[in-house]
């Protein structure tokens, strides 16, 4: 295998794309049918949304190195991520359906809220982790505005039911932090992480 190869256990193209920009070709380790991969982002009672993202981040990630062993793939490093949108200590993982995610736009709009990216690479029996924090301000958003949003079908399927590549960036006034971790794989941490695993950039 090329110095520049991982496995990618995320089904995310947002993903993939961004570690394309570091020049990382990788190949996708997803979950199988028989896997429930669902289960692993059930939120515990009382857990902080810091907490949350790395313990499901860590869980994913075993879950891909038995993947991997069981499938007798060829070594190389394995990355998983996890995204969560926090307002307060309250966590806002992907919208159950479209109104869920209007409640969940009509919470944000006109506030600031944190997205919370956790990225994990495992190599060998070696694991670096780190966590990306950043806070997004988002300008008030009439219903109107929120309806129109939801007909683009953005909203389902992400955390905090938007993408800040997509519509949603016409209503973000600032952000703080890293823009590649809101879009789910925060640059400066996984190229950090990558090296620590013998990478080189």
């Amino acid at each position: 295998m090329s110095d520049l190869f991982v496995y990618l256990a995320s089904q995310s193209p947002r993903r993939a794309q961004l570690l394309g920009q570091l020049g990382v070709r990788h190949e996708l380790l997803l979950a199988t049918p028989d896997e429930d991969a669902e289960a692993l982002e059930a939120v515990l009672p009382g857990e902080a949304p810091s907490a949350y993202v790395q313990r499901v981040t860590a869980l994913k990630l075993d879950a891909a190195v038995a993947r991997h062993r069981r499938l007798a793939l060829p070594l190389a490093p394995i990355l998983c991520a996890d995204t969560t949108v926090a307002f307060g200590r309250t966590i806002l993982g992907k919208p159950d359906d479209a109104r869920d995610a209007e409640r969940m736009l009509a919470q944000l709009a006109g506030r600031t809220h944190r997205v919370l990216t956790a990225v994990a690479v495992q190599q060998g029996r070696r694991r670096h982790a780190a966590l990306s924090i950043s806070r997004v301000s988002f300008a008030p958003m009439t219903r109107a505005q929120i309806a129109r949003y939801l007909t683009t079908g953005e909203p389902l399927g992400k955390a905090g039911a938007y993408g800040i590549q997509g519509a949603a960036a016409a209503f973000v006034e600032h952000i703080s932090g890293s823009y590649s971790g809101i879009m789910g794989l925060p640059i400066f941490e996984t190229a950090a992480l990558l090296r620590q695993a013998g990478l080189k950039f």
